[in-house]
């Protein structure tokens, strides 16, 4: 986005890859469907942005997510809207978009270069790419722009090497953090084992957000072998990372029969069990089975329908413990990066005039939903802006002289 933009504004763009095609993180992105946007309503879009909120708001001003729905109606792909408010392209595909995307700036005169692995700078400010066989390409350049991802799957590239890079020229970085990520719960091996892979639904899950107020959403999430992980986990992420870096752990509450009144679940239980079992009695009189019922009995045991009151409580709030967040390699995004106040408002690191830097590697993060897409692209927008604006500064200055 950085390059499309700067070479409309009519400078001259090359772009290096550390891979050996570009746009595998978009890819990826749209492997289960391409995300790309949300319909919400601009104030509402903006809230998602948490803390960093009031800077996401003025990227999005220039590029907010009908711009970019007009943008890929550019390229030929249509965009819709499904039922829960995201913005898909027509086929759902990445590919098409990006292969449309590429073509464009191939025929716009942007020059692409891959496997070649941004390393730094050399003494006299050149860029430095390191190539396949491991040599060592130095490159001049009137002004850059860094787009070098988070920490979060570096399979795809984004490693975070750049953070010592930039820390040793002054730049201010925040750690790298797994954001929309699972956690650790340390399930019995019995539960574990039988349950890994379900999907627990509809679930409606209740924390503690990090200004103290207590959030509700429904969803659903999937159990894994060590933890949890799923849509509407990753939507509470980053409060319970927070919390888990401050307290040592996570609780979290869980409702399984959100549709359900306490009372209801109580005058239920009460009803005589006869002959049956505690699990066909559980889901006779409560519609549980499955993996909620083995949530129940992994709170309570096997004596569950011991208390009734007990029973119907842990249904509307079982105590969920998360020990700590799953690594950030295998998170969707990541939190911390560049400090945004080491950015001027063109997302140029004052420490190193001419350095544009954008998307994931900066410090902010979103839920999934799309507000990770359309910031990303938002931020290239203006860093690309930035940059060629750069240039035209530098050489009427040149001029002058």
């Amino acid at each position: 986005m950085a390059a499309e933009t700067a070479r409309a504004c009519g400078v001259s763009v090359e772009v290096y890859d550390a891979m050996g095609s570009v746009g595998r993180k978009f890819l990826i992105a749209g492997k289960g469907g391409l995300n790309l946007t949300h319909s919400e309503p601009f104030v509402e879009f903006v809230t998602r942005y948490g803390e960093r909120a009031a800077t996401v708001e003025a990227w999005l001003r220039a590029f907010d997510a009908d711009a970019l729905r007009a943008w890929a109606r550019g390229l030929g792909i249509e965009t819709f809207v499904g039922s829960s408010g995201r913005v898909f392209p027509q086929d759902l595909k990445a590919a098409p978009l990006l292969r449309g995307w590429v073509r464009r700036l191939r025929e716009q005169g942007v020059q692409f270069h891959v496997q070649q692995r941004f390393v730094g700078w050399d003494a006299q400010g050149q860029l430095c790419f390191r190539q396949r066989d491991g040599q060592i390409q130095a490159v001049a350049s009137g002004a850059c722009v860094l787009a070098l991802g988070g920490a979060s799957w570096p399979v795809l590239g984004s490693d975070g090497a750049w953070t010592e890079i930039l820390a040793a020229r002054g730049v201010d970085i925040a750690a790298l953090k797994p954001a929309n990520c699972g956690f650790d719960v340390a399930w019995s091996a019995h539960f574990a084992q039988r349950f890994a892979g379900a999907a627990l639904k509809p679930v409606a899950l209740h924390w503690t957000r990090r200004d103290g107020r207590r959030e509700i959403r429904q969803g659903e999430f999937v159990i894994t072998t060590g933890g949890v992980e799923g849509s509407l986990i990753y939507a509470a992420s980053a409060d319970l990372r927070e919390t888990q870096q401050q307290e040592g752990c996570a609780d979290i509450t869980l409702d399984l029969a959100p549709s359900c009144s306490l009372q209801r679940l109580q005058q239920d239980l009460r009803k005589p069990r006869e002959r049956r079992s505690v699990s066909e009695h559980l889901r006779r009189q409560t519609g549980l089975s499955g993996v909620k019922a083995g949530l129940i009995f992994e709170a309570l045991g096997k004596d569950a329908l011991a208390d009734v009151d007990k029973l119907a409580a842990t249904i509307k709030a079982l105590p969920l413990r998360l020990l700590r967040p799953r690594p950030v390699a295998e998170a969707i995004s990541t939190a911390g990066g560049v400090r945004l106040e080491a950015l001027d408002e063109h997302l140029m690191l004052r420490a190193l005039p001419g350095v544009f830097c954008a998307g994931e590697m900066l410090d902010w993060e979103a839920p999934t939903g799309g507000y990770l897409l359309t910031a990303s692209f938002a931020s290239g927008l203006i860093a690309g802006r930035g940059a060629a604006q750069w240039l035209k500064r530098q050489s009427r200055g040149s001029a002058t002289r």
